[in-house]
């Protein structure tokens, strides 16, 4: 089906209106003004309305014709971001990248990141989504992520690439006013196992998921992130390990206590993972500059 309304058309229109006339919109665009008299004839034919009120020394545009503008412009604008996008496909940059940042992993590193690749001017839409635990490694499995940030535990082999971010350090943290805070250390594992533990929930969908936890406990308060796990805890409500590098300002100013006990929870090297034959530019800008970044750990 044929449309009244083309590009050729709307252009024209929108040089006319910021040139001012006839003849200066046809230099801009290099055509001679009987060329743009006639494109707007047929266009006011085929819409059946006028768009220039020709009555005085100046065509001006009537109310069609402004609706015609405003909306055509909408039109040309996104006409020229799908060339650009097409043109940086062609060039190597996708057109979409995700993120997914295990909610160990502190967010301002990245976010201040984000807005250095955003100044870049690339047309590649980026999705930051939050995993925990196994979350990150599913992640890349299912295709939901291009790039796993902080991801831990067994290591697939053969399929990813891995650069190391840090080291992640575990506190068994708990509120200053939780009974177990006033106990001897090492905390015996009994005494642990007889009140309520927080943990953070695996957010995996298509691999088994991971237990986060230590010993059994005889009540758990399942989270979904770190952030709310410490919440929890800092209230009183559970206890549990913690990274020690989200919870400094917390134990700097007595809202948790670090406590010794007899199982403690050794310490985890974090990575950041990509699938294997992946060549996106935009992918590839990002594992340049992770690795380098100050996660505070």
């Amino acid at each position: 089906m044929a449309h009244a309304i083309s590009l050729d058309a709307l252009r024209v229109l929108d040089a006319i209106d910021q040139k001012g006339s006839f003849s200066a919109a046809a230099e801009a665009l290099h055509r001679v003004p009987s060329a743009l008299s006639y494109t707007m004839q047929k266009l006011e034919n085929d819409l059946g309305s006028q768009l220039f009120d020709r009555r005085g020394q100046r065509a001006r545009l009537t109310e069609a014709g402004l609706l015609v503008l405003n909306q055509g412009r909408e039109l040309l604008l996104a006409a020229a971001r799908l060339e650009e996008a097409v043109q940086q496909l062609e060039s190597g940059w996708e057109p979409s990248l995700t993120l997914a940042l295990d909610t160990v992993i502190p967010e301002e590193p990245l976010l201040a990141l984000i807005g250095e690749f955003v100044a870049l001017g690339k047309q590649v839409k980026i999705n930051l989504i939050q995993e925990s635990l196994g979350g990150g490694w599913d992640a890349l499995y299912a295709g939901r992520a291009d790039l796993a940030i902080g991801v831990s535990g067994e290591l697939p082999r053969g399929h990813y690439h891995l650069q190391a971010l840090g080291d992640l350090e575990f506190v068994f943290a708990l509120a200053p006013s939780h009974p177990l805070a006033l106990l001897p250390e090492p905390i015996g594992i009994e005494a642990l196992a007889a009140w309520p533990a927080v943990v953070v929930a695996d957010s995996s969908q298509s691999l088994a998921q991971r237990s986060s936890g230590l010993f059994d406990s005889r009540q758990l308060i399942r989270v979904a992130s770190m952030a709310t796990k410490i919440k929890a805890q800092r209230m009183g409500l559970g206890t549990g390990f913690l990274p020690r590098h989200l919870i400094r300002h917390e134990l700097a100013h007595g809202d948790l206590v670090d406590r010794r006990v007899e199982l403690p929870r050794p310490a985890q090297t974090l990575y950041l993972a990509w699938r294997k034959g992946e060549v996106g530019k935009a992918l590839n800008w990002f594992v340049e500059r992770l690795p380098n970044l100050d996660w505070g750990l």
